[in-house]
């Protein structure tokens, strides 16, 4: 079984959420990255590397983004997407809600929201007008050009783009690399930065200790699958103990809900438990099961 799942590292790219991570975690590996994306000079960067390759019992499930600050306490959160999935752009604010929810939790004002950054790369273009990079801030609709200034930019680089004279040269060349197969992505490259993420993803194939953390995230993947097919097995038995009665419904809602909130607002749980039509329930149900965060489940059912 060990030389099945070595076998399976060594066969890793950067477009893999665990070798990306395990690369990017390096501040040397990830500042040059998030300079040559966002266009301006950083300094010390501090990469948290606990949230970025193994289980957080602060998030539901296995975190394989990259979180990292600066001197400044900045905040970047960078992203691997291989599959194009909806809501992106949503994922996008629940990450800028995560980041904004970390920071007052410690106690401090609104003053204290430092910028943040958070960035998807794309092994697909997620818009369609064939750019390598997205760059999206809030803007005033009434006045051109006056930008919010709330301190929160959402960037998407894509592996598509076919704009190579509007972006730097050595970010074509980066999302160029990052979109290879396995046995394009070993050749040598001609760019520097390119070269230095090459070796780096041979160390993380070579290193004892990233093979046990692979191991380990596998299993913990396998350990989620397993539970999620159990949870579908048990809330399909319970639909059909309840079906047709409007409390069943609006408790398999709230329990879809709690995975989403460790708290759920009371108005809420009383507008869910006292609702008593069965097809608003079902639509509930179903947004509850889509849904990747509260607020945007608040925000349907209100639609």
């Amino acid at each position: 079984m060990e030389e099945i799942k070595r076998s399976k590292l060594e066969t890793l790219t950067m477009k893999d959420n665990f070798m990306f991570g395990a690369v990017m975690c390096e501040p040397e590996n990830c500042r040059p990255f998030l300079e040559m994306a966002l266009g301006f000079p950083i300094g010390k960067l501090d990469v948290s590397i606990e949230k970025s390759l193994v289980y957080h019992p602060e998030y539901k499930g296995v975190r394989l983004d990259v979180e990292a600050s600066d001197a400044n306490h900045t905040r970047y959160n960078v992203e691997m997407q291989v599959i194009q999935k909806p809501y992106l752009e949503r994922r996008a604010r629940y990450y800028h809600s995560q980041i904004d929810m970390d920071l007052l939790r410690r106690g401090g004002g609104y003053g204290s929201l430092s910028d943040a950054y958070v960035i998807f790369i794309c092994d697909f273009d997620p818009f369609g007008y064939k750019k390598y990079r997205y760059t999206f801030q809030n803007m005033c609709l009434e006045e051109k050009g006056f930008v919010l200034k709330d301190g929160q930019t959402t960037m998407f680089l894509s592996t598509r783009g076919e704009n190579p004279e509007e972006v730097p040269g050595s970010l074509v060349s980066f999302l160029e690399y990052i979109g290879l197969g396995l046995s394009e992505s070993t050749k040598e490259s001609e760019d520097g930065y390119v070269r230095q993420l090459q070796a780096a993803v041979r160390r993380v194939k070579a290193s004892r200790e990233m093979e046990a953390k692979y191991m380990l995230l596998e299993e913990m993947l396998q350990d989620e699958r397993e539970a999620g097919r159990a949870e579908g097995r048990a809330e399909g038995h319970a639909e059909g103990r309840v079906a047709g009665r409007a409390e069943g419904k609006a408790e398999a809602i709230l329990e879809l809900l709690e995975d989403l909130s460790d708290t759920l607002p009371e108005d809420l749980r009383s507008r869910i438990l006292s609702e008593k039509d069965g097809d608003v329930l079902k639509r509930y149900l179903k947004l509850a099961k889509t849904a990747v965060s509260l607020d945007e489940f608040i925000q349907k059912i209100s639609e």
